[in-house]
């Protein structure tokens, strides 16, 4: 057992403890913040580790929709959660925050890290571009209902609504071919991804499967616990649900996201740096947030993709962004370094965006 694997599981077992003792001891509000967060975090590491294992024993096509539904499970579930409480403001800001930690803060990291061990590295553009069409599509998606809105003088709430769950269902569908275009009928377009990492055992399904469930179940906990007090104590620290959602959020969900993307690039594999990324941009954009536009309909907490015109823009900058840098098919710390300094930019503007637009 590596010393990594060691340190998550004696995380995850003084964390969740405490954060639950916070709770029934009446610690405050700020102590159950910070231990459910801190649990969070060891537990995202956790379920995307067992993702990855029950991946790799199904093989290419059922791994790769198992890497597909649960790949952001972490941010899915706090969204829920956030969702039932009536915090739909924090769940829409957490959707744009997702897409951007994903395109600027985790490849700029790996970028960079491999960049410092590497003077250059090199990637299958393919993935690059057929990410970059469909993120294109997925925020011009977004937009829709917000154009709708600034383009009209009367506009019917229904109206937006209705807009929504139809752009939903197309985001879903588009979704569902990507995963056919990249597991059955392109799937040689991929196989470099897929070869890179082999190891000598297989891991035992059943094994991570039991791992998996308990980890789904302990981070739906701790997520009750943090939602519970996160509207409150952020609020007490300055923060707006605006910045909560787009910043904060991701920054405590994706902790798995970060710890993968460094190491893969500091040993100079960008192909699967790539998949994880954009596996990740594509699965908030294209299901995670129509999903939700779904859930929220379901439960009576009605969330539509009805974005503010400086999430959309800041989305589209994201895009960009991105696909400037990627297209060509190599990278290096340069590269890293500004797309970190593009998601630092517009960190600092969502933190000075007032609570009110």
């Amino acid at each position: 057992m590596s010393r990594s694997t060691v340190l998550v599981i004696v995380s995850i077992a003084i964390l969740i403890p405490l954060s639950i003792v916070a709770k029934i001891l009446d610690w405050g509000e700020t102590a159950i913040f910070f231990t459910s967060a801190a649990a969070i975090a060891p537990l995202s590491v956790c379920l995307a580790t067992s993702t990855e294992k029950v991946a790799l024993v199904t093989g290419p096509t059922i791994g790769g929709l198992v890497n597909a539904l649960f790949g952001n499970s972490t941010e899915l579930i706090i969204a829920i959660v956030a969702l039932r409480k009536g915090l739909v403001d924090i769940v829409e800001a957490s959707i744009t925050g997702s897409i951007l930690g994903a395109l600027l803060l985790l490849l700029g990291l790996a970028m960079l890290a491999g960049g410092l061990q590497f003077k250059e590295q090199s990637f299958r553009p393919i993935r690059a571009r057929v990410n970059g069409i469909s993120m294109t599509l997925a925020v011009t998606a977004i937009a829709v209902p917000s154009m709708v809105i600034n383009t009209s003088n009367l506009v019917d709430p229904l109206a937006i609504h209705n807009l929504s769950l139809v752009v939903a269902t197309i985001l879903i569908i588009v979704y569902a071919l990507t995963l056919v275009f990249s597991l059955k009928t392109h799937s040689y377009l991929y196989q470099v991804s897929q070869l890179e990492e082999i190891e000598e055992e297989k891991p035992n399904l059943w094994v991570w499967l039991l791992v998996l469930s308990l980890s789904t179940v302990a981070i739906a906990l701790e997520s009750e616990l943090f939602v519970s007090v996160v509207e409150s104590e952020t609020t007490r620290l300055g923060f707006t649900s605006l910045f909560t959602g787009v910043i904060l959020l991701p920054l405590i969900s994706d902790i798995a996201g970060y710890v993968t993307v460094i190491r893969l690039a500091r040993r100079n594999k960008m192909d699967l740096v790539m998949a994880t990324i954009s596996g990740d941009s594509l699965l908030i954009a294209l299901f995670v947030a129509p999903v939700l536009v779904f859930i929220g309909q379901a439960i009576g907490q009605p969330i539509d993709l009805n974005f503010n015109l400086f999430q959309v823009i800041a989305v589209a900058i994201a895009v960009a962004v991105t696909n400037l840098i990627c297209f060509g098919g190599r990278s290096n710390w340069l590269d890293g370094t500004l797309l970190l300094a593009t998601y630092l930019v517009l960190g600092v503007a969502f933190y000075y965006h007032p609570e009110s637009f």
